[in-house]
């Protein structure tokens, strides 16, 4: 949890011809809208104060189990159905100073209510806050199932932001390894991983989840928005094949980066050998007429020096065009 985010309550109540959208910081002020024949999206920010959502939870008769997972961030995504609300815990994901942030979030659905717990003022629904506000698109025409798959459905399009993020980072880094643009490239691939397999375990649930919602048999669930839960348990399984193939694509550039430091290194010790095998016979030349002999037929001839330079140069220039020939160089 973020216990240094001020709890708050947000209530946008609504229905096809009215709409508020007000601000508590007392959570008995919410317990009004109860009952009401409008739709009520009741927004609790902060999971520090649990003596509130305690409170919330015995007016609307939730079980404890339910608040313990409403408070437990590292509880895995998932779904429960009771007589009278549905219960999911899904998890929020966005961008905050070029990391990814995983929210947990809860949802409550009964009759005419979603209730969303969130761990920050921080989240992905402004734009749905707007259209209903503004009365736009078709929410305010609608139940509170249809509330719960806009809540869902833009946590979801906000995985494709991230995906389409985590790509972009891929590509750089894919041009940084042929480019050799920096050093820290290896670290940069295993950070790049770690945010893939954190996406992966918080994105992943959210094909169950959204089939059993679409598969429920709650009435709180017309059998008309069941298509619209159908069409995002499709946008889940396509942010699943992305999140499969990064996920791959990150594996084969930490196996191309390895590849370019063994041919690197392959670089460096094929020049290395041909410097050694060419100063070889050259060594064992100086060698020879380094020794301290008296008779030696060649010490005292007056060109001898300059004859050994010559075919101590033409042994250097035939081993290089012999290895050139080779392609060696």
């Amino acid at each position: 949890t973020r216990p240094e985010q001020k709890f708050y309550i947000e209530v946008i109540d609504y229905s096809r011809d009215h709409c508020s959208h007000k601000v508590y910081n007392d959570v008995k002020e919410v317990f009004e809208y109860a009952g009401s024949e409008s739709v009520s999206w009741i927004n609790v920010n902060g999971l520090h104060n649990v003596e509130a959502i305690e409170a919330l939870g015995t007016f609307y008769k939730w079980h404890p189990l339910v608040l313990e997972d409403i408070v437990d961030t590292y509880q895995r995504p998932k779904i429960d159905e009771f007589d009278d609300y549905l219960f999911v815990v899904f998890k929020m994901i966005y961008y905050e100073e070029e990391r990814p942030v995983i929210e947990h979030l809860s949802l409550i659905m009964g009759k005419n209510y979603v209730v969303t717990f969130q761990e920050s003022h921080t989240d992905v629904f402004d734009d749905l806050r707007k259209r209903i506000l503004e009365n736009k698109g078709r929410v305010r025409g609608e139940k509170a199932d249809y509330l719960l798959f806009v809540l869902l459905d833009a946590v979801v399009d906000h995985y494709f932001l991230v995906i389409e993020t985590l790509g972009d980072k891929i590509e750089d880094l894919e041009d940084a390894v042929f480019e050799e643009s920096h050093d820290d490239i290896s670290k940069d691939i295993l950070r790049l991983k770690k945010e893939m397999l954190r996406l992966k375990r918080a994105v992943f649930p959210a094909r169950e989840i959204v089939s059993r919602i679409e598969k429920s048999d709650s009435d709180y669930i017309l059998p008309h928005i069941k298509n619209y839960y159908r069409d995002l348990y499709d946008h889940t399984i396509q942010v699943v094949e992305y999140i499969e193939v990064y996920r791959e694509m990150i594996l084969s550039l930490m196996e191309m980066y390895m590849g370019t430091i063994s041919n690197k290194m392959n670089n460096v010790m094929k020049v290395l050998t041909v410097i050694a095998t060419i100063f070889i016979p050259l060594t064992f030349i100086a060698g020879i007429y380094g020794m301290n002999f008296d008779y030696m037929p060649e010490l005292h001839g007056k060109y001898s020096y300059f004859i050994l330079l010559g075919t101590m140069l033409l042994i250097f220039i035939g081993m290089l065009l012999y290895f050139k020939k080779k392609k060696w160089l």
